[in-house]
Order: C-alpha cells, then sequence, then structure tokens
C-alpha cells in the first residue's frame, strides 16, 4: 500500500513576505495572488510566522467604531500592539507551525487540528520553506475514485498484504465507504482487516458483515495463534 504525502499535495511556488513587508503590500499580495495567507520567512527562506486575513482584518477592528467607541474595552494587549503593526514582523502569528514533506495525510491533519490552523508551510530538513499545505489541499484524498479504492483494497490489502483468497471477502465502494463481506478462518483477523481497509488513501468509512471459521480469541492463555496466511507469510 502506498499512501499520498504531504509531498504529493502541497503547493509549491509559495507566495511570502518579510519582516519589514507594509501593511498595505501584504493586502496587495493577498489581492493579487488570490490566497489568504502568506508565510513570513527570514534570509534564509525560514518560516518565521504567518500572516493571515485575520491578522489585517484585526487591523480594522481595532480602529474606533462610528460612534467613536474604542476597541480597548475588549481587544487583548497583545491583539492590540498586533492590530497597531505596521509591518508582517508585527502582524504575524508566530512561532510559525510547520510540516515537513515526508509527513503523510494524516500527521498533517492532525497537527492542523490540534494546532487550530488552516494551513502549514512546509520546510526542509534544515527550516527552509519548500511548500505550503493547506485544508483544502488535504481533502484531495477524499475524490479518490471507488474503483481506484475498491482496487488497492482487493489487491494490496486482502491480497498482497493479508494473502486472503480472492473470494474469501468481497469489496464494495460507494462514495468512499467501504463495506466488506465473507468470511475469514480467523475472528482475530477481522479487526486487521477493517484498520487496514480504514488506512486506505480516500476511505471515509469501513462497514463489515464479516464471519469466521475459529473463534481464536477464546484460545487458552499462551497458546500461539497461526493466522494462517499472515503466519506462513511471516515465515518467508
Amino acid at each position: 500500500m502506498q499512501h499520498r504525502t504531504v509531498h504529493d499535495v502541497m503547493t509549491q511556488g509559495v507566495v511570502t513576505a518579510r519582516p519589514d513587508t507594509p501593511f498595505k503590500e501584504i493586502a496587495a499580495l493577498f489581492h493579487r495572488n488570490d490566497i489568504t495567507a502568506v508565510p513570513v520567512v527570514d534570509d534564509q527562506d525560514r518560516p518565521l510566522g504567518m500572516v493571515s486575513e485575520a491578522d489585517l482584518l484585526r487591523k480594522e477592528a481595532g480602529l474606533p467604531d462610528p460612534e467613536g467607541h474604542s476597541s480597548e474595552a475588549w481587544m487583548r494587549p497583545r491583539d492590540r500592539a498586533r492590530a497597531e503593526a505596521e509591518t508582517a514582523g508585527g502582524l504575524m502569528t508566530s512561532p510559525a507551525i510547520t510540516a515537513r514533506p515526508e509527513w503523510s495525510i494524516v500527521e498533517a491533519a492532525r497537527v492542523m487540528d490540534r494546532k487550530k490552523v488552516k494551513r502549514l508551510p512546509v520546510v526542509d530538513e534544515a527550516g527552509r520553506l519548500r511548500g505550503i499545505v493547506s485544508r483544502s489541499d488535504l481533502l484531495q484524498l477524499f475524490l479518490r475514485h471507488d474503483a481506484a479504492i475498491r482496487e488497492e483494497i482487493s489487491h494490496d490489502v486482502l491480497g498482497q498484504t493479508l494473502w486472503l483468497a480472492p473470494d474469501a471477502v468481497r469489496v464494495t465502494v460507494q462514495d468512499g465507504v467501504v463495506t466488506l463481506t465473507g468470511k475469514v478462518e480467523q475472528k482475530s483477523l477481522i479487526p486487521i482487516v477493517e484498520r487496514l481497509c480504514r488506512s486506505v488513501d480516500g476511505v471515509v468509512s469501513v462497514h463489515h458483515t464479516l464471519t469466521y471459521t475459529l473463534d481464536d480469541t477464546k484460545l487458552d492463555v499462551g497458546q500461539p495463534r497461526d493466522h494462517g496466511i499472515l503466519g506462513s507469510r511471516a515465515g518467508h
């Protein structure tokens, strides 16, 4: 099984800013390139932070409203300082949260979710910017055709990895939802089949009505479990 990495889906021609890039130039970069954020990099192209539309809007939110009410009552001191900034260095959210090109899509998605960010600059071993990956880039996996998903599960997972007989498990895929029917030798093999199918790129969920010949989960403690094909393959 092969999984797409961050390198496969990232944007490589990244628009960047420097710490001294003026506010209005950043706004122009957004408009000219139809983007909503830019990494701020140093002289060695190492990301220092990110400036997004939200950071620019903070400038407008920090202005007095038409009735003359100040933002001081509700804006935190740190946010107020960023709202008053004139260059990318003061506007940016830092430090930059980055990804590596070899990361799996799952790794990148977990970092985005945990850090509550919409995009990650992608850096090499030296920390230099090599691309950027966004939420929409990661979602490309779910555009994968059902037929391709079914072929990978049938051939790579069930055949090449688990060495199951071709007619042991039937696979259907509809809108990324995988359904497995059939029979396997041991009961303990069922969660393994399910887990491997879930790991295939583009799979939304897995349902099964798999049955088994032997309930090896009730074997005596210390008695070795023989997964049949899995065990025979391990000896190769």
